[in-house]
């Protein structure tokens, strides 16, 4: 395995998933990577989940994750060892394999590190809680301990008092309130239990309450404790990120990795969001944190598609219009055109009496030869020898090779003779616009008086409508464009228009297309 993703979301909880469903809508490829070991497994349901209230956290994952596939994006049940700068993205180590991604974002959550006290662990998410919004109503009105880990203890037992009137404050090993703490606490009826605990009391199943070191049991329901929050953080400390401790007033309850408010990070291309970033958050702001973050990643991703388009877009234009992409061109295929004339010459010029005529952008001789069958005495020029070979071979079998002179040339390095043709047609020639209007300068002082200027290239409209056209709209023109450099003193504009005509494409199918056409005389 060793495929490229856009993103890959490393971490499938709620804010991974999440991420991961945002970017595939938006069209992206996705990879979630998850090790499949959720922080709140222990618990029963997921509550404050606007929707979801109440919903199994598995089950709640399991919807997630069905969301994400009906997307087009991918899974893989591992844990990633290694994530390493890969060129312009990364390179993550999973069980041996290797993927790459564009862009990252880790969702990998926290740990939760418990005091060590015997029982404790065993009953973590069932009746030891942490977060009374998360617990608080399904204990209301129970016997809660809070057990104190830190002096933010005190603050946890005014907390709980809100959803239960009979709450304790369990000392364990920390020191007895400060006088005004103890007032507050007695205000709310709060009793302080000192001494260590040695272990927790269960029966059936169920939390009874806990066991004092000197024998004494405190009957409870449930018991409540501040953990320390550690972030899931291996992946990113490897690429150079170092979580950053959290505090609550002036105490330590955790660490995090720091990131602005989309959960961008300061290694460029690495997002994070959920309780690797924040921990604070709930599932529901975990979930919304992976959606601000994956929004961000497709903002980045689209710069960085725009920019190379940009420049892929400017070696296109470099080239498309130059003698080799020419020759490339003609050499890929026995025949590039139909060899018919083009429709707005034989419009045009039918009714002509003929002359001298110059054919520019000739190709394979389509228009010259009809021109020379009808009289006329051609210079047909192109940049391309190839096509010059078609087109002097079409003219022979056409018996008109006597009247035709094939020029190999670029008229943009090689101007025509000015004042030396009858009628001097342009057939779609699209340049960039600088280059196009000195062509069309150079083709106009080409043109005898009394002659006609014929210019004919694809209208603009097409780029919107069924022609399809490359997408080179700097290289299309109107025939007004064209019309408004000619001086008004020297020429009669008699056609400066869009005009549409039916073919059929290379799936047989009829399509419309709409020619800019400019017809002038000169005076």
């Amino acid at each position: 395995m060793d495929e490229t993703y856009d993103v890959v979301v490393v971490g499938g909880g709620a804010a991974g998933l999440s991420g991961a469903l945002a970017l595939s809508r938006a069209r992206r490829s996705v990879l979630v990577i998850d090790s499949g070991e959720p922080r709140n497994a222990p618990a029963d349901r997921v509550h404050n989940y606007l929707g979801r209230e109440g919903t199994p956290p598995g089950e709640l994952l399991a919807i997630g994750r069905a969301e994400v596939a009906g997307y087009g994006g991918q899974f893989r049940t591992g844990r990633v060892q290694a994530a390493t700068r890969d060129d312009d993205g990364f390179r993550l180590s999973v069980g041996g394999s290797s993927v790459r991604a564009r862009r990252l974002l880790v969702t990998t959550g926290l740990t939760d590190e418990l005091p060590d006290v015997p029982g404790l662990a065993e009953r973590w998410g069932r009746d030891v809680l942490h977060c009374p919004y998360c617990h608080g109503w399904e204990v209301r009105d129970r016997r809660i301990g809070i057990l104190a880990t830190s002096p933010l203890s005190v603050h946890q037992a005014e907390m709980w008092r809100q959803w239960s009137s009979s709450v304790l404050l369990l000392l364990h090993d920390a020191p007895a309130p400060d006088a005004e703490a103890a007032e507050r606490l007695a205000a709310r009826s709060i009793a302080v239990v000192p001494g260590p605990i040695a272990a927790v009391e269960v029966t059936d199943d169920a939390l009874t309450g806990v066991r004092l070191a000197d024998g004494r049991v405190v009957a409870l329901d449930a018991i409540v404790v501040g953990t320390r929050l550690t972030p899931r953080s291996d992946v990113l400390v490897g690429l150079g990120l170092a979580p950053e401790e959290v505090m609550m007033g002036e105490h330590v309850i955790g660490a995090q990795i720091p990131a602005d408010a989309t959960g961008a990070t300061t290694v460029p291309g690495v997002w994070v969001a959920g309780n690797v970033a924040d921990i604070r958050a709930q599932v529901i702001t975990s979930a919304g944190a992976g959606l601000a973050a994956a929004a961000a990643i497709n903002a980045d991703l689209i710069a960085e598609d725009t920019r190379d388009a940009v420049a892929a877009y400017r070696q296109l234009v470099a080239t498309t219009f130059e003698e080799p992409a020419w020759e490339e061109r003609y050499q890929s295929r026995p025949s590039v055109w139909s060899g018919r004339p083009n429709a707005q010459l034989v419009a045009e010029v039918t009714d002509l009496a003929p002359g001298r005529a110059l054919d520019v952008g000739s190709g394979e001789g389509g228009d010259a030869v009809w021109l020379a069958e009808r009289g006329w005495q051609v210079t047909a020029v192109d940049i391309s020898s190839t096509a010059l070979s078609r087109a002097a071979a079409h003219a022979e079998a056409a018996g008109v090779g006597d009247r035709i002179e094939f020029t190999h040339a670029d008229l943009r390095d090689k101007p025509p003779t000015e004042e030396a043709y009858d009628l001097v047609s342009a057939q779609f020639m699209h340049l960039p616009p600088a280059q196009r209007k000195e062509l069309f300068d150079r083709l106009a002082a080409a043109v005898a008086p009394g002659g006609v200027l014929l210019i004919v290239g694809h209208h603009p409209s097409d780029l919107w409508g069924s022609a399809h056209r490359m997408h080179m709209p700097d290289m299309m023109y109107t025939a007004q464009d064209v019309a408004a450099d000619l001086e008004p003193a020297h020429w009669e504009v008699l056609a400066a228009e869009e005009r549409s005509r039916l073919v059929t494409n290379q799936n047989g199918e009829d399509i419309t297309h709409h020619d800019a056409v400019l017809v002038a005389r000169r005076r």
